[in-house]
């Protein structure tokens, strides 16, 4: 009888980032290639003798001795000696955040690289980086073996107990080097494919969220334009693929060769939508994420077409209460606010010492009732003053906790679109006149504002404050 396929146990050590991750390619390459080709023959009908397995690569390194002086950045060392590994998955698309991961801590620590596989088996829905439906293949004949014969994605090696800081790693034999295991990266991937109707691969690393149509159909104009024009540095719009059935939350991608251009992503509405998307997109480790959509304005002194910078959150979300306890402040980040308010500045016109005309900074609120106004108000009002919110939504702060739950730097700039409070709310004719006049500029702002974001230096923008204790070195 054949002997079902195990990992080869044995490392390989290398001094460069460069030789490791093409180790790493090497590796997943065979991996799934025999896994698929066994697959292949699955399915035209020949009889496999043993299961088909494959297996994830594992990346780990050794540091000897902390670092006396840690570097002021939030990535690129390992603030304690021992071990960290982590298995890997897609080396091709993750060529680049890898490279700059693993230079960084070789420049900290001068330590060797170590690749082999792993003992985490390869789903085979994950072997096919394109979202095959791999039951699709198989006849209904052969459908009862093909779970004995291929690994089956497991739940259990894709929670979140790194990124939630739910698993105590001090004195431990061995610690993560990432934040996500393999099939968590896989899983998500695959969602992303579903949910957006655009590949991994088309995703840059600055997004914007919305909640709205007007911004989509703003976006697409303002990507013509830049990929017409050569001096931009923008080069290809990818849009969500057309077929019988829309995704549910699309994507809309403008690129650059470096892949530091902008991805706007529909969301639709409600913190649950704000989770699921926010959940998948940061496998991808972009560099910042921010909300572009509009609230309900809760004072008095605001006008429709304000802008509000969140600089604080009141959770009434509820998504990510299991996860990220509600007592966790939600800060700040200076980088993001400051990107936010130069755009503001310089798309509206407005000199710095004259943001407050048309923009107030201030606590944004989001709940999970959009129809919080028919019931009795006077226990929301009163949360809402006392907090000192100036703005209402339904997903600003589910984005701005999940950023700080992934460690991706994030911010919210809403637009006053309506105040319930106070007499004015978002009816139709209303609601079309505002959306034509605010949209393109609100969007503008938007756009430019990632692309100041994306002039900083990385160590700048991604904040120290996002790191927990104990924290991974790969951020």
């Amino acid at each position: 009888m054949a002997i079902p396929y195990l990992p080869m146990m044995s490392t390989e050590s290398h001094e460069s980032p460069e030789a490791a991750l093409a180790a790493l390619q090497r590796l997943y390459g065979d991996e799934t290639t025999r896994l698929r080709d066994r697959f292949a023959a699955f399915a035209r009908g020949e009889q496999l003798e043993t299961p088909a397995r494959g297996f994830y690569p594992r990346l780990s390194v050794t540091v000897e001795r902390t670092l006396p002086h840690p570097p002021a950045q939030s990535f690129g060392f390992c603030d304690a000696a021992g071990r960290f590994e982590t298995t890997v998955t897609r080396p091709d698309l993750f060529a680049r955040y890898l490279l700059t991961q693993l230079r960084e801590i070789s420049a900290n620590h001068g330590c060797a690289f170590e690749t082999g596989l792993s003992d985490m088996p390869i789903p085979i829905h994950f072997a096919f980086p394109t979202g095959l439906h791999v039951e699709g293949e198989v006849s209904f004949e052969n459908l009862a073996d093909f779970g004995r014969l291929f690994d089956m994605p497991d739940l259990a090696t894709m929670d979140d107990t790194h990124v939630n800081g739910e698993i105590d790693y001090l004195g431990a034999a061995v610690r993560p080097l990432s934040l996500f295991t393999a099939p968590r990266i896989d899983y998500s991937l695959h969602r992303l494919q579903h949910y957006t109707g655009t590949g991994a691969e088309d995703f840059q690393n600055f997004v914007l969220y919305t909640n709205y149509q007007f911004y989509v159909d703003g976006f697409r104009r303002l990507a013509q334009e830049r990929v017409a024009d050569p001096s931009s540095g923008y080069t290809a719009f990818v849009e969500p693929r057309a077929g019988a059935h829309p995704p549910q939350m699309p994507a809309y991608h403008l690129k650059r060769a470096d892949d530091n251009g902008i991805t706007l992503i529909n969301i639709g509405v409600g913190p649950s939508n704000a989770k699921t998307m926010t959940d998948h997109v940061a496998v991808l480790r972009p560099s910042a994420w921010v909300m572009l959509g509009h609230c309900a304005g809760l004072r008095r002194t605001q006008r429709l077409g304000d802008y509000v910078l969140a600089h604080g959150y009141v959770r009434d979300d509820h998504v990510l209460d299991a996860d990220l306890p509600v007592w966790v402040p939600i800060p700040a980040l200076a980088e993001v606010q400051q990107a936010l308010e130069g755009a503001v500045s310089e798309v509206a016109g407005v000199a710095a010492e004259e943001l407050k005309r048309v923009m107030r900074t201030g606590t944004v609120a989001s709940i999970d009732n959009r129809n919080w106004e028919l019931r009795d108000q006077s226990e929301p009002i009163r949360r809402f003053s006392q907090s000192r919110a100036i703005g209402l939504d339904m997903e600003s702060a589910t984005i701005a906790a999940n950023g700080f739950r992934f460690r991706v730097p994030y911010g919210t700039l809403l637009v006053v679109s309506d105040r319930p409070m106070h007499g004015e709310l978002k009816l139709p004719g209303m609601a079309s006149e505002f959306y034509r006049r605010q949209v393109d500029r609100h969007l503008a702002v938007g756009v430019r504002a990632m692309e100041l974001l994306r002039q900083m230096p990385s160590h700048r923008l991604h904040s120290r404050k996002l790191r927990s204790f104990n924290e991974v070195p790969f951020q």
